[in-house]
């Protein structure tokens, strides 16, 4: 699928860990498609270095999404500049492998604080600088939302709140003519999750195995939904909870979460 190269023109997109992997792709995406783009990120250098790539005047934050106030300064800030938001993306995540029974209070609440604590600060947040109405949200989750993996079970908490934040905040503010909708990446080649949960040949072959198409995405594949999402095409589409995932869930993922955890 192609899109027209003016799509998004007159645009304004904010997007919360928009410095990296998938995140950043989508930000350089709205920008060559005419959006104005600002970017937040945690760290000064990864939000610096990530402006410089998108182009196109973009706007960088750093701010961390587990601050309410920080988090509504930065989109304050990009909707007295860009304009009121048309697009605001909840993208910030957390993730590393490990065991229920080795997994402590500190690391399940960090996961927790970022991802679902985060999503809804996004959300909120960008709700009061919003082009209402019009305005499209999306939250970027992952497979663990609604299949349990071995070892990740503070994720699957997380992003399981998320997607159904997604759907009440759907409900909500449909009135306000906001569309809230999540987009479900599976296993994407070359991004820092993918990285983490198939660090090896074998576990990736299991990973591979487990999709429908029996091969790892691409971020352009995500991209494309998120141009979509982002798009008129989409003016009549909430509370839905979108899979790029080759048909990775088709079978419930048992294939691979199953599996014995890799030594971590």
């Amino acid at each position: 699928m192609s899109f027209a190269s003016n799509l998004l023109v007159g645009r304004s997109a904010f997007i919360a860990g928009g410095t990296s992997g998938i995140n950043l792709a989508i930000a350089q995406a709205y920008a060559a498609h005419g959006a104005k783009v600002a970017v937040m990120s945690r760290k000064p250098e990864k939000v610096d270095a990530a402006v410089a790539t998108i182009g196109n005047g973009a706007l960088g934050f750093a701010a961390d999404v587990r601050d309410y106030a920080a988090v509504e300064a930065a989109m304050t800030a990009a909707a007295a500049a860009n304009g009121p938001l048309d697009i605001i993306i909840s993208g910030a995540a957390g993730n590393f492998l490990s065991p229920a029974a080795a997994l402590s209070a500190n690391g399940f609440k960090t996961v927790v604080d970022i991802d679902l604590l985060g999503s809804f600060h996004v959300f909120r947040a960008g709700f009061e600088v919003a082009a209402k109405p019009g305005a499209s949200m999306i939250a970027l989750s992952a497979p663990q939302a609604s299949a349990p993996y071995v070892g990740q079970a503070h994720v699957c908490a997380a992003k399981a709140g998320i997607d159904m934040l997604v759907k009440c905040l759907a409900l909500e503010w449909g009135a306000a003519g906001v569309r809230v909708n999540s987009i479900v990446p599976g296993p994407i080649d070359g991004t820092e999750g993918m990285a983490r949960l198939a660090p090896n040949p074998s576990m990736r072959k299991l990973a591979e195995g487990a999709t429908a198409l029996g091969r790892f995405g691409t971020t352009d594949d995500v991209v494309q939904l998120a141009l979509f999402l982002a798009s008129d095409a989409d003016s009549y589409i909430t509370g839905a909870i979108m899979a790029v995932d080759g048909g990775q869930m088709l079978a419930g993922n048992a294939s691979f979460s199953h599996e014995k955890m890799p030594a971590i």
